[in-house]
């Protein structure tokens, strides 16, 4: 019996010095889940991470954990789903089979007071974030006007959304705000200042704009000191980095891109590839229904009180 004892209470002794399991490594640990992206992604330390809380994913069994990576005013965001139990990292696209697949981006995109071509009602809608001062937005920017309504005259209803790149691109903000202005003025001559922006873009600087803008501004018959209070209120700005926030929630962080009927297109297209793109929402759409637009009219404030109401511009 005494030998019994004894050796209880030495197996007890060694149990007691025996170190604890580790716990096993979760994915729903932040600060395990930025060390483990890091070295996937091989995010440098300046890089900023941003974990979000996990919330439901509606994937039985998996929690769905958004990570913003950020530098300056460069971003980018990743989505995760995370097994209910930590152990398992999926990078996937979540659809729902019985909605449009581009669903969560229609849902985030508005017309608002966004200056418009084409025809309210449209079966495609194309939202399109620009920066003025973007040489690539000037080239597709030349694209779509000399192309779109041309080939797609009723079909198509495209929307301008100001992106301005104020981290690169001194001037881009000076003339997205003067782009409200305008269109809240005459929302036809906004399409007029587009054009002239985008063409004089090579000429165009943070100091000679002012005063080139306030010369186009009077040949085309604008008030000139509505425009000087407009641009000198804070509505206008305001409204430029409304769409730079929608456009973030989007993910957008580099210009052109373009939306259309939800489908995210961030990179340069030649007119015969986005033409086939296009065509081939219309197909879609023809029996689909789930996408386009709905409303007819586009209200836009004059930023100084009041508003303008707009229709289809070309």
């Amino acid at each position: 019996m005494k030998r019994i004892l004894l050796s209880l209470c030495v197996t007890a002794a060694v149990w007691a010095q025996a170190p604890a399991a580790p716990k096993p490594k979760s994915a729903f640990d932040k600060p395990a889940l930025e060390a483990y992206l890091r070295h996937l992604y091989l995010y440098l330390p300046n890089i900023k991470l941003d974990i979000a809380d996990p919330v439901d994913s509606g994937v039985p069994g998996f929690k769905q954990v958004k990570v913003r990576a950020s530098l300056n005013n460069a971003s980018e965001e990743r989505e995760f789903l995370v097994s209910n139990d930590g152990r398992k990292l999926l990078v996937a696209q979540v659809y729902d089979f019985a909605s449009n697949p581009f669903q969560p981006e229609l849902d985030k995109l508005s017309a608002g007071t966004a200056p418009a071509l084409g025809t309210p009602g449209a079966p495609v809608v194309i939202v399109m974030f620009s920066d003025f001062q973007c040489g690539f937005c000037r080239e597709e920017a030349k694209m779509l006007r000399e192309s779109l309504l041309k080939e797609f005259p009723t079909q198509v209803r495209l929307y301008f959304k100001d992106f301005p790149l104020t981290s690169i691109h001194d001037w881009a903000k000076t003339a997205a705000v003067a782009g409200r202005c305008v269109a809240a003025q005459d929302s036809a001559k906004f399409w007029a200042y587009h054009d002239w922006v985008f063409e004089e873009q090579p000429k165009l600087n943070q100091a000679e704009f002012p005063g080139k803008f306030a010369v186009w501004a009077k040949e085309q018959g604008l008030d000139g000191e509505k425009l000087a209070a407009c641009q000198a209120s804070t509505a206008a700005a305001a409204e430029v980095d409304k769409t730079m926030a929608e456009g973030r929630a989007l993910g957008v962080n580099s210009t052109p891109t373009m939306f259309i009927n939800g489908r995210r297109i961030n990179f340069s297209i030649k007119w015969p590839n986005l033409k086939q793109v296009i065509e081939l929402e219309i197909g879609y759409q023809a029996t689909a229904h789930n996408a386009g637009e709905a409303c007819c009219t586009l209200a836009l404030p004059n930023l100084l009180g009041g508003s303008k109401q707009g229709g289809p511009e070309r």
